[in-house]
């Protein structure tokens, strides 16, 4: 009889927080209603701010 080995509780919840973010549908928000008609925005996230800017080559780069 082959027994299958128990995951370790921080994979078990890992797998659990990947399963519930799946169920989920990923939230799409077009670059031209974000940038709102400008080339550049800053976003603050976890008290740093970073830059999402449009490149000459109509790329997004988002820097810290």
């Amino acid at each position: 009889m082959t027994t299958t080995p128990a995951l370790p509780a921080a994979a078990h919840s890992v797998t659990a927080a990947a399963a519930t973010q799946a169920a989920k549908p990923v939230k799409r928000v077009s670059s031209a209603g974000l940038m709102d008609g400008g080339r550049e925005l800053e976003i603050e996230h976890g008290g740093r701010v970073y830059r999402l800017r449009i490149t000459q080559l109509n790329k997004l780069i988002l820097t810290a």
